[in-house]
């Protein structure tokens, strides 16, 4: 969770929304990504998703059945998707996310039951660090758009 929480800063320091992942293979790291949505202006690129491709790449097989993805924050229901596609053993995540969180806060896709496969689910690692990255991260960006909108309006008096 270490390098997802690096990699969740990079994202924090591109004014990403701050989430990171690793992708983990017999005990290595074969992937690690941060958000890239607003850098590369495409609603797929989450962390998860461009790990999952690069891991991909490395295995050599859209397969990750003997993989561990690590991520900072509880995945949406694309990723969670996605997940289940790839058939990952195992996700861990930092940080719940109580509306759209599709790893058991909001649903559960990782464990379906209508689904082909499911994955092991571990919650709550580093939680607070993984939180309180990404609370900071929105109380700044509320800030600014406050800031934003204050200066419109005193402008259009």
């Amino acid at each position: 969770m270490g390098e997802a929480l690096r990699q969740a800063l990079r994202a924090y320091d591109a004014e990403e929304v701050p989430v990171g992942a690793v992708m983990v293979r017999n005990g290595r790291i074969i992937a690690r990504a941060s958000n890239q949505v607003e850098t590369l202006k495409d609603a797929t690129a989450h962390a998860e998703m461009l790990v999952i491709t690069q891991a991909e790449a490395a295995v050599g097989d859209w397969r990750l059945n003997d993989c561990t993805l690590y991520v900072t924050k509880e995945p949406c229901p694309m990723c969670a998707g996605a997940i289940v596609h790839v058939r990952l053993a195992r996700v861990v995540y930092g940080a719940s996310d109580l509306k759209g969180g599709a790893a058991g806060s909001a649903l559960n896709l990782l464990q379906f039951d209508g689904l082909n496969h499911k994955s092991e689910i571990t919650r709550g690692v580093r939680e607070e660090e993984c939180r309180s990255l990404l609370q900071t991260f929105f109380n700044e960006q509320r800030a600014k758009n406050k800031l934003k909108k204050s200066s419109t309006d005193s402008t259009l008096n």
